[in-house]
């Protein structure tokens, strides 16, 4: 009954009743691009080959993040990963020269060049890895396409202004729907295969008899058990003390409150698994490249389910949650602020003190974050370990997962903090739902 109360509060608010709908209508022209397929594209050549090449490895990944895209040769084949390698980019470049600093200082105006200049980089990407994907259909499925001069020059227009429509539609959902936009076309690309995975996996198991009714039942709990578990991951956070010195201006008292710093475990969130997938797929690379005695040694970093490739896999997880989360957290910018705001943390000094204080806090709490992202993101090779399909398995963890639960959960954030203004009750019988940055 509160369920269907809660629903009838957001269909009375009018704002968030609009803010749905727009999203659903965005997402349904992006979900209908998605079966568009490139012109002048065989289809009934690409499928097999394609299916085949986008089954495993960093290919599963953009197709995965694609919603099928890729493998179909769709017009929204690159989908949204060359604007999310941008943002990367111009991020990294914010921590590393001072111009992109300061744009980063300046407020609104300062976002809007970053994104303008995140926006031509995003082109210039679409335009180097589109003719890469038209000459690699090509080569994974002959005869799919034509690849003369002209043809290319085409296709590679058609693709660029496919991407560039999705980021364009990421931010109408940013600004006219709800939820981050960006996020949301993603997670729409990943759920729009879980049904499918879900399906034949129930297949398998009752029809093929794999196990039966009682093993399919298993692998949903346990899938629902990692859930809460990437949930805890994703909401856990040490809430540091700061109390505020108390300041007399005119007649009034500023100050004197206490106020928490909220130190996320898992900082870096899907970072650190997104880079050493990538990093992942060189030693891929090279194996197909290699002849002679050194293709042993590559080969064995081809399996994914392999024991040498899930041990390297989470160390470089590991490594790269503390590499971001350094490059991200920065004590001493917040120690500096506290200090100029007259803010102080109990016991602990203001300045270089504090700087060190929050930086073991940091060190301390990333380390049980990290090992737990690396479990989460090889959970999918323990699910096929244990006979779960490949396609279902890869919902058991990784970035998949991470990515739907934060998602998820900073959208149910915004349609409650509509509920809340408008003096409804919140999502939750107590407490509030808490996105990533709540």
């Amino acid at each position: 009954m509160r369920f269907i109360q809660t629903i009838k509060n957001i269909l009375k608010i009018e704002d968030l009743r609009q803010r749905l709908g727009i999203t659903m209508l965005l997402i349904l022209i992006y979900r209908f691009g998605c079966a568009v397929v490139l012109p002048g594209v065989n289809p009934h050549v690409l499928r097999q080959a394609m299916q085949e090449f986008t089954s495993t490895g960093l290919m599963q990944l953009l197709d995965m993040f694609s919603g099928g895209a890729f493998s179909q040769a769709s017009v929204f084949a690159l989908g949204i990963m060359p604007y999310i390698t941008a943002s990367i980019v111009i991020q990294l470049l914010g921590m590393v020269m001072p111009q992109f600093q300061k744009m980063q200082r300046e407020g609104e105006s300062g976002r809007m060049k970053l994104n303008q200049y995140t926006r031509y980089l995003t082109v210039i990407i679409l335009l180097v890895q589109s003719p890469a994907y038209l000459f690699n259909l090509n080569a994974q499925a002959p005869g799919a396409l034509s690849t003369s001069f002209w043809n290319v020059i085409f296709l590679s227009v058609v693709l660029t202004a496919g991407s560039m429509f999705i980021m364009w539609l990421g931010e109408k959902i940013t600004d006219k729907g709800i939820g981050n936009g960006i996020s949301m076309i993603i997670l729409v690309g990943i759920i729009a295969r879980l049904p499918e995975a879900l399906s034949s996996e129930f297949v398998a198991r009752l029809v093929n008899n794999q196990g039966g009714l009682v093993m399919f039942l298993i692998e949903v709990i346990v899938l629902f058990a990692v859930t809460a578990g990437a949930v805890m991951l994703t909401q856990g956070t040490r809430k540091v003390p700061v109390q505020y010195a108390k300041r007399i201006v005119g007649n009034r008292q500023y100050g004197g409150a206490r106020q928490y710093i909220p130190l996320k475990v898992n900082a870096a969130n899907v970072m650190p698994i997104i880079f050493a997938q990538a990093l992942m797929f060189i030693p891929m690379t090279i194996a197909g490249f290699s002849r002679g005695e050194n293709g042993g040694f590559w080969s064995a970093f081809m399996d994914i389910n392999g024991f040498w490739y899930n041990v390297v896999y989470f160390i470089l997880i590991v490594a790269f949650t503390y590499f971001y989360t350094a490059i991200t957290v920065r004590p001493t910018q917040m120690a500096e602020e506290m200090k100029k705001n007259s803010g102080f943390i109990p016991g602990i000094k203001p300045g270089k003190k504090t700087a060190e204080y929050l930086d073991s806090i940091m060190s301390r709490i990333t380390l049980p974050g990290s090992l737990f992202l690396g479990l989460v993101a090889i959970m999918p090779a323990f699910a096929r370990f244990f006979g779960v399909s490949t396609q279902f398995a890869q919902f058991f963890g990784g970035t998949s997962l991470l990515i739907m639960v934060g998602v998820v959960l900073d959208t149910l954030q915004q349609v409650e903090t509509h509920l809340m203004m408008h003096h409804y009750d919140g999502l939750m019988k107590s407490g509030k739902v808490k996105g990533r940055m709540g």
